[in-house]
């Protein structure tokens, strides 16, 4: 069972919040409650969760390919 929760750093700001990731659907724009910052999936990546969270994406998680 994947887990549901991630923390997203901002890279620009450092600040940390705690989200609920989708299971149904890939988040790839991200606005950071410290700074306003539109967060987007590095190259290679592909949601936000798998670029700034502490967890991956439920379907990376799974083994899977993300949004297949």
């Amino acid at each position: 069972m994947a887990e549901l929760t991630s923390t997203l750093t901002c890279p620009i700001c450092d600040h940390a919040e705690t989200e609920q990731m989708p299971t149904d659907a890939c988040q790839w724009f991200y606005e950071c409650k410290g700074c306003g910052e539109m967060l987007k999936p590095l190259a290679g990546d592909c949601c936000v969760f798998c670029s700034y969270g502490t967890v991956a994406c439920p379907p990376i998680q799974d083994g899977d390919k993300c949004c297949a």
